[in-house]
Protein backbone atom coordinates (compact mmCIF):
# COMPACT_ATOMS: atom_id res chain seq x y z
CA UNK A 1 0.00 0.00 0.00
CA UNK A 2 1.11 3.16 -1.07
CA UNK A 3 1.18 6.06 1.72
CA UNK A 4 2.35 9.45 1.98
CA UNK A 5 3.87 10.78 5.20
CA UNK A 6 2.98 14.18 6.22
CA UNK A 7 5.34 16.88 7.82
CA UNK A 8 3.05 16.65 11.05
CA UNK A 9 3.97 12.59 11.27
CA UNK A 10 0.68 11.41 9.53
CA UNK A 11 0.35 9.17 7.05
CA UNK A 12 -2.23 10.10 3.70
CA UNK A 13 -3.82 6.49 2.80
CA UNK A 14 -6.30 5.81 -0.24
CA UNK A 15 -9.24 3.73 1.52
CA UNK A 16 -10.77 3.09 -2.47
CA UNK A 17 -7.33 1.65 -3.81
CA UNK A 18 -7.06 -1.26 -1.79
CA UNK A 19 -10.53 -2.76 -2.55
CA UNK A 20 -10.59 -5.58 -4.99
CA UNK A 21 -13.32 -4.60 -7.14
CA UNK A 22 -11.07 -0.92 -7.53
CA UNK A 23 -7.76 -2.82 -8.52
CA UNK A 24 -10.43 -5.27 -10.72
CA UNK A 25 -11.75 -2.01 -12.37
CA UNK A 26 -8.33 -0.38 -13.18
CA UNK A 27 -6.82 -3.45 -14.51
CA UNK A 28 -9.44 -3.72 -16.95
CA UNK A 29 -9.79 -0.40 -17.61
CA UNK A 30 -6.03 -0.30 -18.83
CA UNK A 31 -6.34 -3.73 -20.62
CA UNK A 32 -9.34 -2.40 -22.74
CA UNK A 33 -7.66 0.89 -23.30
CA UNK A 34 -4.57 -0.62 -24.61
CA UNK A 35 -6.79 -3.28 -26.90
CA UNK A 36 -8.58 -0.45 -28.42
CA UNK A 37 -5.37 1.30 -29.01
CA UNK A 38 -4.32 -1.86 -30.63
CA UNK A 39 -7.47 -2.41 -32.90
CA UNK A 40 -7.23 1.30 -34.20
CA UNK A 41 -3.45 0.74 -34.84
CA UNK A 42 -3.78 -2.53 -36.75
CA UNK A 43 -7.26 -0.63 -39.04
CA UNK A 44 -5.13 2.55 -39.28
CA UNK A 45 -1.66 0.54 -40.49
CA UNK A 46 -3.52 -1.66 -42.57
CA UNK A 47 -6.23 0.43 -44.52
CA UNK A 48 -3.58 3.57 -44.60
CA UNK A 49 -3.81 3.73 -48.36
CA UNK A 50 -7.67 4.32 -47.71
CA UNK A 51 -8.09 6.24 -45.11
CA UNK A 52 -7.85 9.98 -46.91
CA UNK A 53 -6.07 11.72 -44.33
CA UNK A 54 -7.67 10.55 -41.39
CA UNK A 55 -4.30 8.71 -40.36
CA UNK A 56 -3.04 11.65 -37.91
CA UNK A 57 -6.64 11.50 -36.01
CA UNK A 58 -6.35 7.22 -35.36
CA UNK A 59 -2.35 7.73 -34.56
CA UNK A 60 -3.46 10.38 -32.66
CA UNK A 61 -6.04 8.24 -30.55
CA UNK A 62 -3.87 5.66 -30.07
CA UNK A 63 -1.16 7.62 -28.63
CA UNK A 64 -4.33 9.55 -26.13
CA UNK A 65 -5.27 5.88 -25.46
CA UNK A 66 -1.72 4.81 -24.50
CA UNK A 67 -1.32 7.58 -22.20
CA UNK A 68 -4.91 7.48 -20.64
CA UNK A 69 -3.62 3.74 -19.70
CA UNK A 70 -0.68 5.31 -18.23
CA UNK A 71 -2.72 7.47 -16.28
CA UNK A 72 -4.64 4.95 -15.27
CA UNK A 73 -2.12 2.87 -13.71
CA UNK A 74 -1.00 5.89 -11.48
CA UNK A 75 -4.45 5.42 -9.87
CA UNK A 76 -5.43 9.29 -11.69
CA UNK A 77 -9.16 9.11 -11.83
CA UNK A 78 -9.73 12.50 -14.16
CA UNK A 79 -9.24 10.37 -17.30
CA UNK A 80 -11.87 8.33 -17.02
CA UNK A 81 -14.63 10.50 -17.96
CA UNK A 82 -12.41 11.57 -20.70
CA UNK A 83 -12.17 7.95 -21.70
CA UNK A 84 -15.66 7.67 -21.70
CA UNK A 85 -16.58 10.43 -23.50
CA UNK A 86 -13.86 9.76 -26.49
CA UNK A 87 -15.33 6.00 -26.05
CA UNK A 88 -18.42 7.32 -26.99
CA UNK A 89 -17.39 9.47 -29.66
CA UNK A 90 -15.07 6.74 -31.45
CA UNK A 91 -17.63 3.79 -31.32
CA UNK A 92 -20.07 5.83 -33.13
CA UNK A 93 -17.44 6.38 -35.90
CA UNK A 94 -16.54 2.64 -35.71
CA UNK A 95 -20.01 1.62 -36.49
CA UNK A 96 -20.40 4.31 -39.34
CA UNK A 97 -16.80 3.01 -40.80
CA UNK A 98 -17.73 -0.58 -40.17
CA UNK A 99 -20.36 -1.38 -42.64
CA UNK A 100 -17.84 0.83 -45.49
CA UNK A 101 -15.01 -1.33 -45.04
CA UNK A 102 -16.98 -4.43 -45.91
CA UNK A 103 -18.07 -2.39 -48.91
CA UNK A 104 -15.13 -2.02 -50.26
CA UNK A 105 -14.16 -5.85 -50.45
CA UNK A 106 -15.73 -5.79 -54.00
CA UNK A 107 -13.76 -5.53 -57.43
CA UNK A 108 -13.20 -2.25 -58.77
CA UNK A 109 -12.13 -0.79 -55.22
CA UNK A 110 -8.31 0.41 -54.41
CA UNK A 111 -7.40 -2.79 -51.95
CA UNK A 112 -5.78 -1.55 -48.44
CA UNK A 113 -2.52 -3.22 -47.16
CA UNK A 114 -5.11 -6.16 -45.34
CA UNK A 115 -8.46 -7.46 -46.53
CA UNK A 116 -11.07 -4.90 -46.53
CA UNK A 117 -13.39 -7.56 -44.92
CA UNK A 118 -10.74 -8.18 -41.90
CA UNK A 119 -10.40 -4.57 -41.60
CA UNK A 120 -14.65 -4.40 -41.51
CA UNK A 121 -14.33 -7.21 -39.00
CA UNK A 122 -11.99 -5.64 -36.77
CA UNK A 123 -13.85 -1.84 -36.90
CA UNK A 124 -17.16 -3.52 -35.83
CA UNK A 125 -15.18 -5.19 -32.86
CA UNK A 126 -14.25 -2.00 -31.77
CA UNK A 127 -17.73 -0.84 -31.18
CA UNK A 128 -18.43 -3.54 -27.93
CA UNK A 129 -14.55 -2.59 -26.92
CA UNK A 130 -15.39 0.88 -26.37
CA UNK A 131 -18.58 0.22 -24.75
CA UNK A 132 -17.22 -2.13 -22.41
CA UNK A 133 -14.43 0.70 -21.68
CA UNK A 134 -17.34 3.34 -21.32
CA UNK A 135 -18.76 0.98 -18.76
CA UNK A 136 -15.33 0.19 -16.86
CA UNK A 137 -14.50 3.66 -16.93
CA UNK A 138 -17.37 5.08 -15.15
CA UNK A 139 -17.42 2.31 -13.09
CA UNK A 140 -13.96 3.14 -11.81
CA UNK A 141 -14.49 6.83 -11.91
CA UNK A 142 -17.48 5.96 -9.20
CA UNK A 143 -15.36 4.00 -7.32
CA UNK A 144 -13.80 7.16 -5.79
CA UNK A 145 -9.72 6.52 -6.02
CA UNK A 146 -9.16 9.90 -5.20
CA UNK A 147 -10.26 9.08 -1.45
CA UNK A 148 -7.41 10.51 0.82
CA UNK A 149 -7.58 10.17 4.76
CA UNK A 150 -4.54 10.81 7.17
CA UNK A 151 -3.75 8.27 9.90
CA UNK A 152 -1.64 8.75 12.65
CA UNK A 153 1.20 6.31 12.62
CA UNK A 154 0.40 3.93 15.11
CA UNK A 155 -2.46 3.26 13.16
CA UNK A 156 -1.14 3.17 9.72
CA UNK A 157 1.63 0.68 11.02
CA UNK A 158 -0.80 -1.09 12.89
CA UNK A 159 -3.16 -1.85 10.04
CA UNK A 160 -6.33 -0.42 11.90
CA UNK A 161 -7.23 2.13 9.77
CA UNK A 162 -8.22 -0.88 7.35
CA UNK A 163 -10.57 -1.83 9.94
CA UNK A 164 -12.42 1.58 10.34
CA UNK A 165 -15.14 3.60 8.03
CA UNK A 166 -12.60 5.91 6.47
CA UNK A 167 -14.85 6.52 3.72
CA UNK A 168 -18.24 7.49 5.21
CA UNK A 169 -19.42 4.40 2.97
CA UNK A 170 -19.54 1.61 5.45
CA UNK A 171 -17.45 -0.94 5.83
CA UNK A 172 -17.69 -4.47 6.90
CA UNK A 173 -15.92 -4.23 10.36
CA UNK A 174 -16.90 -1.63 12.72
CA UNK A 175 -14.67 0.58 14.21
CA UNK A 176 -14.13 -0.01 18.19
CA UNK A 177 -14.62 3.74 18.64
CA UNK A 178 -18.25 3.38 17.17
CA UNK A 179 -19.42 0.36 19.11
Amino acid sequence: MEAAQTESGTYVVHPNREKAASQATKATVMVLMIAVAALFFIVTIGGWGSLEGVQIISIAYVLICLLMAYYVTRWNRGVLPVAAGLGIIFGIVAVIAGPQWFDRDHSGYHNPGLPPGLLGLLTIIIVPVEFLLIVFAMRGFNQKWNIEVEVTRDEYESGEWRNRDLTGEGSLEESPARS
